[in-house]
This record gives C-alpha cells, sequence and structure tokens, in this order.
C-alpha cells in the first residue's frame, strides 16, 4: 500500500459532474467537475482536484477541507466576517460550521483534501 499519492493539477480521466444545490444557487449557473483522486480505507479522508465555473452559492461545511487555488479566481465570504478572495497558491482551511458563500469569478481549479 502506497503511504502517498500525487494527483495531476489538470484533473485525469473522467471527471464527475455536479452543480451548487438549487436551494443554494445564488447567481450565475455554475457547473463543477471533480477528480476524486484519492479515499481513505475508511472512506472519510478524500482528496483530488475540484473545478467551478463562475457563479455564486451558499456553502455550509460539515467535513473539513484543506484546498489550495491551482488557477482561477474566487470569494469566499463567511456569515460573520470579511470576503477573502483566493487566486492560484492560496490555500484555506474550512472547518466544520463554516457557513457562507462561495462566488466564483474565474473559473476556479483547486486541489482538495476533505475529511468527514
Amino acid at each position: 500500500m502506497a503511504l502517498w499519492i500525487k494527483f495531476a493539477g489538470t484533473g485525469e480521466g473522467k471527471a464527475e459532474a455536479g452543480a451548487p444545490k438549487p436551494e443554494r444557487l445564488e447567481a450565475g449557473n455554475p457547473t463543477f467537475r471533480t477528480w476524486n483522486s484519492y479515499e481513505s480505507a475508511d472512506g472519510k479522508t478524500f482528496g483530488g482536484i475540484w473545478e467551478a465555473t463562475p457563479g455564486r452559492w451558499r456553502i455550509v461545511y460539515e467535513e473539513w477541507e484543506s484546498c489550495t487555488v491551482l488557477e482561477g479566481r474566487s470569494i469566499v465570504t463567511p456569515d460573520r466576517g470579511p470576503a477573502v478572495e483566493l487566486g492560484p497558491g492560496d490555500t484555506m482551511v474550512l472547518e466544520p460550521g463554516f457557513a457562507g458563500t462561495w462566488e466564483v469569478l474565474e473559473t476556479t481549479r483547486k486541489s482538495y483534501v476533505i475529511r468527514i
């Protein structure tokens, strides 16, 4: 069993398509593509590449996530706090209980690790 994994910044293979839940959509018509490259044996940790097209939607985190923006620009705005603009090279950690909005200004691609 490998104790490390490398996932390509461009995404590889077939991506899973998605979009925000209609009740969370605030602006635009964003779509998602996800290349999940890693899942732990216990099914609680995931890693890969995620991409979204422009738009804005509500986010509510029940999981822990660390992500690094690879391409594009987004703004994450917590319900209680200032907006944070993210661009290539920026890393962010979102903890369970985080709520706010995610707005994609330019198609954004990020690497992520999620723990549920």
